[in-house]
């Protein structure tokens, strides 16, 4: 398969090493020391106390690449509309666009039956310009379960994990589901597809919603906002008020929300990213994991004031921090 990724950074990168390494004819898109040094030296991949070398295209202009069989997106979610007409080259009438992104998609009620089917959401797909220019057709779901780092440009620290979810906005066993996932478990990762993909991607969001804000607001790590009782609360309020509004949606929870904080408290000491991105002067992801729950909110009729408090504190953090969010939709 002719295979692009847009964002060659840590997943990306990942990826597109493993397909590369797995015989697929890769191309990332990348630009500046990472991607000199992927075009120099190849893309180095450390995992499991090996060093493996992948060789893919290298490029820094999509167009350069011409029309792929699939393309993965592995952007922050601010980042992707800015990208949507670049992105045209890339697509021919039969290329899949695999959103490897955080959040809630910009394509969420495509094909979603019930009274908000193809409902645009404006907090994460500012114009319509993913829904026009890449179309929802394209658009195959992916839930991002490992971590990797950039260490140094064109090496990619693998941490943990090889697990993608996929599925279409359908629900259906697509010819181009089957063929990404098995080019994909060919190159070493575990695929499961998934006929509700939409529920899978809450089960993240879900405590993404309130871990990340909180963690960017108080520096404070995994382990320390899920045990410490007011940071404990606040986060709980919202899952809390996020669960009500995606069952409204129709998802149902395999487990309930002080096991979901466990779950994170557990991991550690670990910065979400978020804080990583505030400490590195970068643009916050908010839209896509709060901002967008809040108008999830006032769409289905249910009110989320503790998520609310938190968007508009976590948005006035980012904006003293001189991080130009990517829109101002609230």
């Amino acid at each position: 398969m002719r295979i692009a990724i847009i964002g060659a950074g840590a997943i990306g990168g990942y990826i597109g090493a493993g397909l590369a390494l797995a015989g697929e004819d890769v191309t990332l898109v990348a630009r500046g020391p990472h991607l000199a040094a992927i075009q120099r030296n190849g893309l180095k991949l450390l995992i499991g106390g090996q060093e493996k070398l992948a060789r893919p295209k290298a490029i820094e202009n999509p167009a350069d690449a011409g029309t792929q069989d699939a393309v993965f997106v592995t952007l922050k979610a601010h980042q992707v509309p800015a990208m949507a007409e670049r992105l045209r080259p890339l697509l021919g009438p039969d290329t899949a666009v695999v959103f490897a992104v955080n959040g809630v998609p910009w394509w969420y009620f495509y094909k979603l039956p019930g009274p908000w089917e193809n409902r645009r959401l404006e907090s994460i797909d500012p114009g319509n310009k993913q829904w026009d220019l890449i179309g929802p057709e394209r658009a195959i779901g992916c839930v991002v379960y490992p971590a990797c780092e950039v260490i140094e440009p064109g090496v990619i620290k693998h941490v943990e994990g090889d697990r993608f979810t996929l599925g279409e906005p359908d629900g259906s066993r697509s010819e181009r589901l089957k063929r990404i996932a098995s080019a994909m478990i060919a190159a070493g990762f575990k695929v499961p597809a998934r006929s509700n993909i939409r529920s899978e991607i809450w089960m993240k969001l879900w405590g993404n919603l309130a871990f990340n804000p909180l963690s960017a607001l108080t520096h404070a790590t995994l382990d320390v906002i899920a045990t410490a009782p007011g940071t404990r609360a606040i986060a709980r309020a919202m899952m809390v008020e996020a669960q009500a509004v995606a069952e409204k949606l129709g998802i149902a929870f395999v487990i309930d929300v002080d096991r979901r904080i466990q779950g994170a408290a557990e991991v550690g000491a670990h910065k979400t990213s978020m804080l990583q991105d505030l400490e590195r002067g970068r643009p916050l992801e908010i839209d896509a994991l709060v901002t967008v729950v809040a108008e999830l909110g006032r769409l289905v009729g249910v009110a989320s004031p503790t998520i609310d408090t938190i968007l508009a504190l976590v948005s006035q953090r980012a904006r003293i921090a001189s991080v130009r969010r990517p829109n101002t939709a609230a």
